[in-house]
């Protein structure tokens, strides 16, 4: 028999789609349970967004001062606990900037190793990840007789159905929480545009570009289309725009229904990050850049002249 408790990261009392695409992951594993477990200060309000995800079955939720600003120190002892208490055999988070800190510590208490990045489930204790950078893909077979912990990458599933009526309880842990972390500060970057990590439409910007200023173009061709707006480490390393912007495997892995994108020619990296993109289209000088093996579309020119010809054509 198995069982899957999967850790929510919500923000702002709001669930994250990167939690409903892991509940679409955790149902291929065809467990016999699914549960979500949801660490907050006043965790009602998410648990009740969780339990309307498809196929869950429960919802308990933990109430504690610590998680008002979450921290993997603090989290993962408790949710240690709730896998004990719950006699869980598998543990999923999402492969978000929360998940990636938070799990490998749960799978240290527990004495386990883990698996990051699952893209496809074919079996309780078996699945593929990608590997050098999303060029190869690696088959992993877990033993069965010990508790799998694993994050999900969030542009190999679709987020899950919300028709489901789960049930929900409020956790109480008794657990010693270290004090050798503490919260200090969150300095985050907001934007009005569409989340970068889930929007359906991406433009992009690369070192064609030519400057920070010069970026001025994509964020507007973007704002005309209603889409997310990224880079390339190329474009993050010379200034241009702010690391939490870049695509690719140092950066976000996203997959939109369209990515466009301008004066990028194609290192492995960035590939690896839009590879599940469902229309990539590419606009390069180089007709020989990368860029144009795996786009759908694509057209060699200026990209100061094409975003204006593209903008006029869309009206």
């Amino acid at each position: 028999m198995s069982t899957i408790l999967i850790i929510a990261d919500h923000r702002d009392g709001q669930l994250s789609t990167a939690t409903r695409k892991t509940v679409r992951c955790a149902a291929d594993f065809d467990a016999d349970a699914i549960d979500i477990l949801v660490l907050a200060e006043d965790g009602a309000e998410v648990a009740a967004q969780a339990a309307r995800l498809s196929g869950v079955r429960r919802v308990r939720y933990v109430n504690h001062p610590t998680h008002a600003h979450p921290m993997a120190a603090t989290a993962a002892p408790q949710i240690v606990a709730a896998v004990k208490a719950g006699d869980y055999s598998h543990v999923l988070g999402s492969n978000s900037s929360f998940g990636k800190d938070v799990m490998p510590r749960v799978a240290a208490l527990l004495g386990v190793a883990m698996v990051t990045d699952l893209m496809h489930v074919t079996g309780a204790y078996e699945f593929q990840r990608p590997t050098y950078a999303g060029n190869a893909v690696d088959t992993i077979v877990a033993p069965a007789d010990r508790i799998l912990v694993a994050t999900a990458r969030g542009a190999s599933f679709e987020p899950a159905a919300e028709d489901g009526d789960a049930e929900l309880e409020a956790l109480s842990l008794d657990v010693e929480l270290p004090t050798h972390t503490r919260f200090v500060s969150t300095d985050t970057h907001t934007s009005e545009r569409p989340d970068l990590g889930t929007a359906p439409r991406v433009v992009t910007g690369g070192r064609g570009v030519g400057s920070e200023e010069n970026f001025r173009v994509i964020y507007d061709f973007a704002d005309h289309i209603g889409a997310a707006v990224g880079a390339s480490r190329a474009a993050v390393d010379a200034g241009y725009v702010p690391n939490d912007m870049q695509v690719g495997q140092t950066g976000k892995i996203i997959a939109p229904e369209l990515y466009i994108c301008f004066g990028i020619s194609g290192a492995i990296q960035h590939l690896a990050g839009i590879k599940d993109a469902g229309t990539i289209v590419a606009v390069n000088k180089d007709e020989d850049a990368p860029i144009f093996e795996i786009a759908d579309y694509g057209l060699v020119g200026d990209l100061f002249e094409v975003i204006p010809a593209l903008t006029r054509a869309i009206g």
